[in-house]
C-alpha cells in the first residue's frame, strides 16, 4: 500500500513543479514584453509631386526634371529646397548617379 501512496504523491508534486515552471515562464514572458523598447515611428513620406513641382518649377525640361527629380525623392524620401542646388539638405539626392555618373536627380 505504501508503494501506490509513494507513486501518487511523486506524481503530484511532479506536476505541481511543472506548473509552478510553467507559470514562471509565462510571467518572465510578460517581464520582457513590458521592457522592452517601443518600436520607432515609421518615417513619415513626403509628397514628392510636390516637391518636385518647387524642384522643377524654372527648369527649361519641367518634364525630365520632373520625372528625374520624382524618382530621386521615392528613393530618398527628400528633394532639396529650392529650384537647384542646396544639396546639402539631402545628401541621398546629391549622390544618386546615373550609368554614366553624373549626377541624377536635379
Amino acid at each position: 500500500m505504501a508503494k501506490p501512496l509513494a507513486a501518487a504523491s511523486f506524481l503530484a508534486a511532479l506536476l505541481l513543479l511543472l506548473i509552478h515552471f510553467s507559470n514562471a515562464q509565462h510571467y518572465q514572458v510578460q517581464v520582457d514584453l513590458a521592457n522592452s523598447p517601443a518600436p520607432s515611428p515609421q518615417p513619415q513620406l513626403i509628397d514628392c509631386s510636390e516637391a518636385c513641382k518647387g524642384r522643377c518649377e524654372k527648369s527649361k525640361r519641367p518634364n525630365l526634371c520632373n520625372r528625374s527629380c520624382g524618382s530621386c525623392c521615392t528613393k530618398c524620401n527628400c528633394v532639396p529646397h529650392g529650384t537647384s542646388g542646396n544639396y546639402d539638405d539631402c545628401p541621398c539626392y546629391f549622390n544618386l548617379t546615373t550609368h554614366n555618373n553624373t549626377r541624377k536627380c536635379p
